[in-house]
């Protein structure tokens, strides 16, 4: 049984639109234009505002109304929307850049927008007439939703759950309580079980409930997603407690005000003295207002689950609390869930391929086990088109109901439709892929996805919505930075493949191959395995007739305001030409690279290119709205024309860039840059003798991040780029502003120069010291080479945060001097011997992570009382036996995550793992592997190394001690994060925020 199920996704036209508008509106006043003209600016805005407020409406009421809304309203959604996307397309045609100030277009081009601005309004003014003239009944939706409903509930089978059982139970501390002969009186202890929907946090919490309640004087399970005032919630708790103890009188209890069931409920507790409760699916707000009510000296439990890391924590630090975070199932007991629920039908029904799209999501297993008992899958092929189109089935089968209503509310939970957008354009990466946070919010951004709120500016808007996806378990953080902040991210399997079909149903989402992709908002081609191994590839979710894909006017424009390619494009690889509307060309993972024309975009805002683009196309030069331009893959240094350092939008410049000083006057191009530079990244540039980047890089006033590479072989001692380079380098080193919101980062690789180079540095920065000049406002920095002795001017910078000294191998009397920066967050350091080192008490007083890499297995001495804060300690040394001698982590009393190179001897891996166990936070131990780097320019990386998993069952867990606030923003978003899934569990790193390349 299928059903008609309307698309939840109906994405807003970005708040960008309506900036231009606004933009447009005002110059068209100050230019006088006709009067009419502007009324017809004005009413578009009007019309795009009430569109995007029906549309947050509609999602608002699916949260209480589960009914969908009638044929007619859906119709009238959808004209509604693509009268809004032409809105937007006739804008894009006719307008310039209001950033730069620009004016109307000419004449003639101003004659035609009225024109086309008039037509619009004339089809607006049909669209309301059209809708007026049908019966608008909301309730026609009313007999599907009951016939949804109707379906019967699939129960999870509790498949493998006696090991997480066991975990939970030994965070509730009951036996190490019971064996405790001490004096101190037993404490509250709070665990939440955080995960995201549908993964099981309920079944583990129930199971655990269902063996303890009955050790304790009295005990509850509320559901409390149910109830919506606190009124409400403590009514019910107290009720199910008074019922446990045989307190309840027939007369049941009489809703009292809020301060007497307070009253009540603490009194009774502290009564019956020991008790145990469970909130089920619990909300910030409700566990606000009632954890002061828990007496915290009985030697009592709770539980409670939720999907937001937020809450989590904030439930964990009422009393003694560690966070339990749920994992996905991983191959094998992903069959065996699917196995336990199909029965007799389970032979051959279950492709790893169907296990991979689950994500080892336990309800997603379910529902799709429910529908292969009931069809016909027999051969390989049926098996092969119904892991392609797993969405469509999730859509608008009947089984799969409890799930879409799942996923369903989490979308539709999310704060304002601008947060959804970003959730959806995430669904134009391969499910599973793992995609770079700053590029996806680099790709927002141009998009129009995010716009500040004043004070704030879009970038933090754009973070924030970053960090709330994380904080709800939808995205995951995959490899972590050092400041705290996901490097790189996936979307949950099952949420993607949902998401994808919806955004497909809405026209936000296509593939390059769809032949009706001409009013699709953004296009990919997903190069995807063959669900059956046959090595065939297939956009998810698109036709499978190879003649289809050829389909369509190759001369029709089409809508696209994104283009990504993963894998080979074929004949579609130069059809961007069609997309002059192109905002986001995404060629980072294309195979193939035939990118001619690309100069005529003129929309384009980030561009990234792969490593089988041989050279920059013509005309890059002329792309004025560019923002972004990420040369990272390609595997030669890439010689950029001065025309594109001198483009005024242009903020990212990321690879290995080269820029000949030969080609230009240098002179005139430092004047422009002076005027209209707006580079920020600058990441970063290849020195030589015939650079001008050093030159030029004096002149870029708004550079937040640089990083310069020189060659070993490359004599720049005592020449004219040398003496630029140093003044520049010590320009920018100065030249901070704001250190309380701004962060400047340097990194040099300057290989046997960076002696001479940084002695150079001293000279200089000391000397314009001495002249009271600033101090200097680095927040980090990196170097790499061998060092005779420690930079001096680097004590200097005092507002230092992060310094990362690889291959250095400075002396334990020379790192001495480290212990000045009494401001650090993060220090790591790759040498190949470190004794001698020794950290005293005092010393790095804010220190969260510190890295160390050495070969000999002689690791520094860090006294009692240095470090307070730390938070992560990473030992990379392969040949360490057993505990550091020097180094004993029950000092740290705040540590969350011990980090050991995967190559140390299992045995060591246990004596850690042993003591982080009885450690008051029982911090993680993971092991990293090393990643040999290309060249010998580049600093050393780690990566979450292949551990064998512990066979866990269902579902997995990591133990994350509760952290108190006095940890700080580093590590307040990651430490809690678990990050499940079947084929990437042992390979996903927690987001932990102090691993990667330093």
């Amino acid at each position: 049984m299928e059903v008609l199920v309307p698309s939840i996704v109906n994405p807003a036209v970005p708040a960008a639109v309506v900036s231009k508008l606004v933009a447009l509106l005002e110059l068209a006043k100050e230019e006088e234009h006709d009067r009419r003209l502007v009324d017809d600016i004005g009413s578009m805005k009007r019309e795009l505002d009430m569109i995007a407020g029906e549309t947050e409406d509609d999602l608002i009421s699916r949260r209480t109304d589960r009914r969908p809304p009638g044929v007619v309203r859906l119709k009238s959604r959808e004209e509604m929307r693509d009268l809004a996307h032409d809105m937007e397309d006739c804008l894009d045609r006719f307008l310039p850049c209001t950033v730069c100030g620009g004016k109307l277009p000419s004449s003639t081009s101003r004659q035609q927008f009225a024109a086309e601005v008039k037509r619009l309004k004339e089809r607006l003014a049909a669209a309301h007439e059209r809708r007026g003239r049908y019966k608008d009944d909301d309730n026609a939706g009313a007999q599907e939703e009951i016939s949804t409903a109707a379906a019967p509930a699939a129960a999870t089978p509790a498949v493998g759950i006696d090991i997480p059982k066991q975990e939970v139970l030994e965070l509730l501390g009951l036996q190490a309580q019971a064996d405790d002969a001490g004096d101190e009186p037993p404490q509250l202890r709070v665990i939440p079980i955080v995960g995201f929907g549908g993964s099981g946090k309920t079944t583990l919490a129930r199971a655990v409930y269902d063996s303890l309640a009955g050790e304790f004087s009295c005990h509850a399970w509320v559901e409390a997603r149910r109830y919506k005032g606190t009124e409400e919630l403590l009514a019910a708790l107290l009720h199910k407690l008074l019922r446990s103890t045989g307190s309840l009188t027939s007369q049941g209890l009489v809703h009292s005000h809020l301060q007497h069931l307070q009253s009540d409920i603490k009194t009774y507790l502290m009564n019956n003295k020991r008790y145990f409760i469970v909130f089920d699916d619990i909300e910030e707000q409700q566990w606000e207002s009632i954890k002061s009510i828990f007496p915290e000296e009985a030697g009592s439990r709770i539980i409670v689950t939720t999907s937001m890391q937020q809450v989590a924590k904030a439930c964990s630090s009422h009393g003694n609390g560690y966070v339990y975070s749920m994992r996905a199932l991983d191959e094998e007991h992903s069959k065996g869930l699917l196995d336990a629920v199909l029965g007799e039908y389970s032979p051959g029904l279950h492709p790893s391929s169907i296990v991979d799209k689950c994500d080892g999501h336990p309800l997603a297993l379910v529902s799709v086990a429910n529908f292969l008992a009931r069809e016909d899958l027999a051969t390989e092929r049926e098996r092969e088109q119904f892991c392609r189109d797993l969405g469509y089935h999730m859509q608008k089968s009947v089984v799969f109901s409890k799930l879409r209503q799942v996923l369903t509310d989490i979308f539709v939970g999310l704060p304002g439709n601008p947060l959804r957008t970003c959730l959806q354009y995430m669904c134009v990466f391969p499910n599973g892929r793992e995609i770079k946070r700053k590029n996806l919010i680099r790709r927002w951004l141009a998009e129009g996805y995010v716009q500040c709120q004043f004070p704030r500016s879009d970038q933090e808007v754009a973070d924030d919505n970053f960090r709330e996806l994380t904080d709800r378990s939808i995205v995951r953080p995959i490899a972590a930075g050092k400041n705290g902040k996901a490097k790189t991210c996936r979307t949950h399997g099952i949420m993607h493949e949902f998401m994808l079909r919806e955004s497909m149903s809405s026209n936000f989402i296509t593939s390059l191959r769809d032949p009706n992709r001409s009013n699709s908002c953004h296009l990919f081609v997903a190069q995807t395995k063959n669900p059956c191994g046959s090595g065939s590839t297939v956009a998810p979710g698109t036709m499978t007739n190879p003649a289809a894909a050829t389909s369509g006017d190759p001369k029709k424009k089409l809508r696209a305001r994104s283009l990504t390619i993963c894998g080979n494009a074929g004949e579609h690889a130069a059809c961007f030409n069609q997309c002059e509307l192109l905002r986001v060309l995404d060629l980072e993972e294309c195979g193939d690279g035939d990118i001619d024309g690309i100069g005529r975009l003129c929309h384009l805002k980030y561009v990234s290119l792969g490593g089988t683009v041989a050279s920059l196309p013509r005309g890059l030069g002329r792309l004025h709205c560019l923002e972004t331009l990420d040369l990272r893959k390609s595997s030669v240094e890439t010689v950029v024309p001065i025309e594109i350092i001198r483009l005024p939008h242009l903020a990212h410049l990321l690879g290995k860039i080269k820029v000949n000083k030969e080609l230009f006057k240098i002179s005139k191009h430092q004047r422009i840059l002076s005027k209209q530079s707006n580079l920020q990244t600058l990441a970063g540039f290849v020195l030589d003798n015939t650079s001008a980047l050093p030159q030029l890089m004096a002149h870029m006033k708004m550079l937040r991040k640089v990083k310069i590479w020189c060659s070993s072989s490359t004599d720049l001692q005592g020449g004219k780029s040398w003496a630029h380079l140093l003044k520049a380098v010590n320009k920018f080193v100065q030249e901070g502003i704001d250190t309380a919101t701004e962060s400047r980062s340097l990194s040099l690789y300057l290989g046997n120069t960076i002696a001479n180079f940084l002695h150079s540095l001293d000279a200089l920065f000391l000397k314009d010291h001495s002249l009271g000049n600033s101090y200097g406002y680095l927040t980090s920095l990196k170097l790499h080479g061998e060092l005779n002795q420690f930079p001096r001017f680097v004590a200097l910078l005092c507002g230092l945060t992060e310094l990362c000294l690889s291959s250095t191998n400075l002396s334990a009397s020379e790192l001495s001097n480290l212990c000045k920066l009494r401001r650090l967050n993060y220090l790591k350091l790759v040498q190949d011997d470190l004794e001698g080192f020794l950290i005293e008490k005092g010393h790095f007083p804010e220190l969260r992570g510190l890295c160390i890499v050495v070969r000999s297995p002689k690791l520094p001495v860090i006294r009692e009382g240095a470090s307070p804060k730390l938070v992560s300690l990473q030992l990379l040394c392969r040949s360490m036996h057993g505990l550091s001698e020097g180094i004993n982590i029950t000092c740290f009393k705040q540590l969350g995550v011990v980090a050991l190179d995967s190559k140390v001897n299992p045995g060591t891996v246990q004596i850690w793992e042993s003591t982080a166990k009885k450690h008051p936070k029982r911090p993680r131990v993971l092991l990293l592997e090393r990643i040999v780097p290309n060249d010998t320019d580049s600093m050393v990386k780690y990566v979450a190394a292949e551990r064998p998993a512990p066979r866990m069952g269902s579902p997995q867990c990591e133990i994350d001690a509760a952290q108190s606030s006095s940890t700080g923003d580093l590590i307040s978003a990651d430490l809690n994060h678990s990050l499940p899934g079947p084929s990437l569990a042992s390979t996903e790193m927690p987001s932990i925020g102090l691993i990667g390349t330093a």
